[in-house]
Parts: structure tokens; sequence; C-alpha cells
């Protein structure tokens, strides 16, 4: 499932793309035709998001809502074109204006929507790294509750965004034991969690790609700072995806099992820290 990075990158660049323009909106599969009618002829006001949920605003308060869910796309052709685009897969939605073209596939949720609608969904949501500072709210969530923080993280409505790579990465970044119970977690280690988030998703938004390695953490921070493009020749991580490899640190096997629903890996001999 896309995390939360992927949303806010498509809607950085839903936004520079389109915001202003008055569009054509689209249902080549017909299954979001109604919706569609509603939106298109319409002036794109703004795109936001709020961890994996997208809100593309249109002139007359009417908001597409869109949750990727599992298998979803949405892509922008960045290039310019002349006539008809012509239509690749099952497109949901699609977005068009005399030069570019985003098409949306396979989402889980793909709706016309209220302001009061937004607000309701923002209301179910914990904070998000990407866009708020104060991990605070989510904190008091967590040191309420019994279960593992390994499972809180991938709750939405305690931090919003965050998906399976990123809560295997930090809980190793940090050596914190991914089943100590929330309401055992010291505030510190939770602090410690939300600011590397607060470090880590942007550079994910920068590079549309997970970045969690001390290496390529300081190379794109180098890179982003200098105004210069990032260049990543592989995709690497500390424990993600890594089962019975040897931790990177110590040489002790990485561990998996399912936590929330998602295959959690870790380190049981780095990760002790409660």
């Amino acid at each position: 499932m896309p995390e939360g990075h992927t949303l806010h990158r498509i809607a950085r660049d839903l936004h520079a793309t389109f915001a202003g323009q008055v569009v054509e909106v689209s249902s080549p599969q017909g299954r979001f035709a109604a919706g569609a009618a509603l939106l298109t002829d319409h002036e794109l006001v703004e795109a936001r998001a709020h961890g994996k949920h997208l809100f593309v605003e249109f002139a007359g308060d009417r908001i597409l809502h869109v949750h990727l869910g599992l298998i979803g796309t949405f892509t922008i052709d960045e290039a310019a074109y002349v006539g008809e685009r012509p239509v690749i897969g099952q497109v949901r939605c699609r977005i068009a204006s005399q030069r570019h073209v985003a098409d949306l596939r396979g989402p889980m949720t793909c709706a016309v929507v209220t302001p009061e609608q937004e607000d309701a969904v923002h209301a179910k949501l914990g904070p998000d790294p990407l866009r708020d500072t104060d991990g605070g709210p989510a904190w008091e969530r967590v040191h309420r509750s019994r279960k593992s923080i390994a499972a809180l993280l991938m709750e939405q409505d305690v931090i919003a965004g965050v998906g399976n790579v990123y809560r295997c990465e930090v809980l190793y970044r940090h050596r914190i034991n991914p089943a100590t119970p929330g309401e055992r977690l010291k505030r510190a280690s939770w602090d410690l969690i939300w600011a590397d988030l607060r470090r880590l998703l942007p550079l994910g938004v920068a590079t549309s790609r997970i970045v969690t390695v001390d290496e390529q953490v300081e190379q794109v921070e180098a890179a982003l700072a200098q105004g210069e493009g990032v260049h990543l020749t592989e995709r690497t991580s500390y424990v993600y995806k890594r089962t019975d490899e040897a931790c990177v640190v110590c040489g002790s096997k990485v561990r998996a099992k399912d936590v929330a629903g998602r295959t959690l890996y870790w380190c049981g001999n780095c990760q002790r820290r409660s």
C-alpha cells in the first residue's frame, strides 16, 4: 500500500500541474461517471493530502476524495501532448488540461465529497508528520494503549501516513523493541520516532522512494540542500524484507512475523529499547 509520502507527492504534482486551471474530468472506465460530471469544466483550486488520503478541491466546494488502497495509482503525464490521449488500463478518473493529463487507476476510494465530509475524514486521522509539527496528540493515544508500538504505528487514527516500511525501519533506527506496549514506551523514545518520521518522509516526497539508511539519507539531504537532483542507484533497508538475513550492525538474523495485518521485520538483538 502506498505510504503517506506518495500521496503528498501526488498532491504536490497535481497542484503544480493543474491548480488555477479549468480542467476536464472524465471516467473512461465508467465507474466514476456521475462524480466526474460534477467536477468537469470547473477550476482545480488545490490538491492536498493527509496521511494516505488525497483531496483535490474544485471551484464550487466540490472535492475529489481519493484513497489509493493496496493497488491504486495516480499518474501524471508531465509532457505536453497534442490530440486525444489514449486510455491505458482501467482509468477510474482522468483530469486533463490542454497540455497535461492525470489518470487514477484502481483506488479504494474515489468520490466527490463536501467540505464537511472532508473535515470528518480529517477528524478521524492522527497527526501527519508531513503536515503537522506536533506529535503530542499521537503520543496521547500511544501512551494510553496496551497495544504494541509496532501495531500502533499502523493505526491511522494514531499517526497518519505511516505504513509498514517506515514502521519497520524507524523502529530499527532507534533500536526500539516493536513489542513494547504503548503504555510502557518512554516519551523520549516517542519523540525520537516522531522527529525521525518528520525527517524521513519529506525525503520520500522529494525522491519518490522510501529512504531510511543513514548513508542514503545524508546523500539525499546534501543534494536537496544544494538544489541538486537525487540519483539513488538501489533501494536499501535495514530490516524491511530482509528475513533471515544478517543484521547490518550485529549479524543476528532479521526476524519476521505478522503484526497488525502486515509483516513486521526487526532485529531481536539490536531492538531492545523500550
